[in-house]
């Protein structure tokens, strides 16, 4: 009788903590689950993502000719690890001429594959494992940076009372124990933004204490300052920056920014940071080492339209004009179902693309005899009964119990609005309490 011998069991595949513990986008998810939805032929309003219909608004004409010019004359090997110095001059200059920031193209000015490689980069070369950093929520995700970076999260509140913006008040309570304040304006997901008052306090705030570390020696605190957004702001609003408003912040702030949004660019990929020269000069080994580079065409055509800035401002003004359009449209439509007396509410947009959204639904019963009971289930409600998709704001870190939700104007068409506000009007009358 032969004997069975047994065969040595092979090593399971296993991960990092790190990678064991990351969770995928949250926005993307339900964006991804809309999608399916419409690929099997239903009909979408589809408001969940921070991106662009490239039909609706499409690249400036000048910059997508560009872009190809810069393709046909074969500008496709490896761009410098810092960015194009064209690109870096003409950032330089732009932003000067648009904020009065003066920083210098040999070394504090650093360009990437859009915003999330400088956010990454700014994180890896300011936190070191167990460092505190300290955000709003709701926010873009901040909370996948901490997990990347071992980080330590102490997340603030936001509130309704202050448009989603955090106060000074919010921070001191913290302030001697983080290394890194990520903010964000005008804001994603709410579209608000900071007052004088409001960025003015925090910065102060920052600086005192900053001035009893470096007493003692020890590391700062930093301010990483999205501002991807600075250039879409509404009639009434104005956006401020920590280092116009205190020329001491600026050894302390990394900002974040881009063609992305304001040029209607989310796929061309070019970002661009600018920030003290040693830290500049760490995220520039960073974004090197992973390769988060924008690609070199891309970077030649987007210097030689940055230089030409009548006609930034040509397109500017029309795309402003466009999403300001439908902004004000939406905030009309829920403001009209508000006082048609259905619980919805909604703030007047100030910036960026999105409309913050109030929907108190939760406790209310369905046509089906189902009780809506978190923001996840008002979502789900919405995307069946009215085909309308929202973000909730938990996928920004707020509570599931949450009733606000970010609407994305990046894909909507002005003519379809009136059948979005009744589509909802329908499936609210179909509620009850």
């Amino acid at each position: 009788m032969e004997t069975m011998i047994e065969k040595p069991k092979l090593a399971e595949v296993k991960v990092s903590g790190m990678a064991e513990h990351l969770i995928g986008s949250e926005i993307l998810k339900i964006a991804g689950e809309v999608n399916e939805k419409i690929r099997k032929g239903e009909k979408i309003y589809n408001f969940t993502v921070g991106d662009f219909d490239s039909n609706i608004f499409p690249l400036p004409e000048e910059l997508k000719n560009d872009i190809i010019e810069a393709y046909q004359h074969n500008q496709t090997n490896y761009p410098p690890s810092d960015g194009v110095l064209a690109l870096r001059q003409a950032v330089s200059r732009y932003l000067f001429a648009t904020s009065e920031l003066t920083y210098s193209p040999s070394d504090e000015i650093i360009i990437a594959g859009g915003a999330r490689p400088i956010i990454y980069s700014a994180y890896r070369a300011l936190i070191d494992p167990g460092d505190y950093v300290l955000y709003p929520v709701p926010s873009w995700n901040n909370n996948h940076y901490i997990s990347l970076t071992a980080a330590r999260a102490i997340e603030v509140e936001a509130s309704a009372a202050n448009n989603f913006m955090p106060a000074a008040e919010d921070i001191k309570p913290h302030i001697g124990k983080v290394t890194l304040i990520s903010l964000c304006s005008p804001q994603n997901p709410t579209g608000t933004m900071f007052t004088h008052k409001g960025l003015h306090d925090i910065c102060q705030l920052i600086l005192e204490e900053n001035y009893r570390r470096g007493a003692e020696g020890l590391k700062p605190v930093y301010l990483l300052y999205d501002q991807v957004y600075y250039q879409l702001t509404f009639a009434g609003t104005t956006h401020y920056n920590p280092v116009t408003m205190f020329p001491e912040m600026r050894n302390y702030t990394v900002f974040v920014d881009g063609i992305s949004k304001f040029l209607a660019a989310t796929g061309v990929r070019v970002g661009w940071s600018m920030g003290n020269k040693q830290i500049i000069d760490k995220m520039k080994s960073i974004i090197g080492h992973v390769g988060a580079w924008a690609p070199k065409a891309e970077q030649v055509a987007v210097a030689k339209y940055l230089d030409n800035i009548p006609h930034v401002t040509k397109f500017l003004g029309r795309f402003k004009e466009n999403l300001y359009e439908r902004l004000e449209e939406f905030y009309k439509g829920f403001t009209q179902l508000k006082e048609e007396g259905f619980k919805v509410n909604a703030i007047r947009p100030q910036g960026a693309i999105y409309l913050t959204v109030n929907l108190e639904l939760a406790g209310m019963k369905t046509a089906k005899g189902d009780t809506l009971t978190d923001s996840e289930s008002v979502m789900r409600y919405l995307l069946d009964e009215a085909n309308v998709a929202l973000v909730p704001f938990y996928a920004f870190g707020a509570s599931g119990k949450s009733p606000w939700f970010r609407l994305s104007v990046g894909t909507a068409k002005v003519n379809e609005i009136p059948d979005v506000i009744n589509r909802l009007r329908i499936a609210l009358q179909q509620l009850k309490a």
